[in-house]
């Protein structure tokens, strides 16, 4: 009787042990896999995944399900690419409190964007029509400078007539001085020479 007392004491230790011991194994269980609460402990069970395609996989999960990156200093930070900046969050997530400043921010780049983007085309616009005044004046310069040295070319002028010459191939009225002068000057230079003849030169001794 004894015995059988003590072998069944032995047996509801045993399952008592046996029931304890799983319960320790499935708590164990349920803490492995629960939930990571940011994208930095997402990120390390990636890492133990048995192959590379499952943990890119792991890792592309982590992204889209945490926004926030550990600090550290404490807390997180979330990097919006559209406007190349940082912001400090609480949280592993922007809450709506926190997006709604980001969105906010990034209404307010936006209208910078633009009002730089308006700026550069004036200027650029402003230039451009410098660039063009400048050429007009250029072109005027020169069109100038091309007059003035057509003006200073000596354009062939005809000799004057001398008073009482006769333009050559101009009709003779007969009994005009026009007409008669140069015959009468010819007749004046052969008098001339009539008496005062020109001295003969010595003939070359030998």
């Amino acid at each position: 009787m004894s015995v059988v007392v003590a072998s069944r004491r032995a047996a509801l230790l045993f399952a008592a042990a046996g029931f304890l011991l799983l319960t320790h194994s499935h708590a164990q269980a349920q803490w492995w896999k629960r939930a990571p609460v940011d994208f930095e402990e997402c990120a390390d069970a990636a890492e133990k995944a048995s192959t590379k395609t499952e943990k890119t996989s792991a890792l592309a999960d982590c992204n889209a399900k945490f926004a926030g990156r550990r600090k550290a200093g404490g807390g997180y930070s979330y990097y919006d690419f559209l406007q190349d900046r940082t912001f400090d969050i609480a949280g592993p997530n922007p809450t709506p409190e926190e997006q709604k400043k980001i969105d906010e921010s990034y209404t307010a780049y936006l209208a910078n964007q633009r009002r730089s983007h308006e700026a550069a085309q004036a200027m650029a616009r402003q230039q451009r029509e410098q660039q063009e005044q400048q050429a007009q004046q250029v072109q005027q310069v020169q069109q100038v400078a091309l007059r003035t040295e057509a003006q200073r070319v000596p354009v062939p002028v005809e000799r004057p007539k001398a008073a009482g010459q006769r333009p050559k191939g101009a009709p003779c009225a007969k009994g005009s001085f026009s007409c008669e002068w140069p015959l009468l000057s010819e007749s004046l230079n052969d008098l001339k020479k009539l008496f005062n003849p020109a001295p003969s030169k010595p003939a070359k001794k030998g």
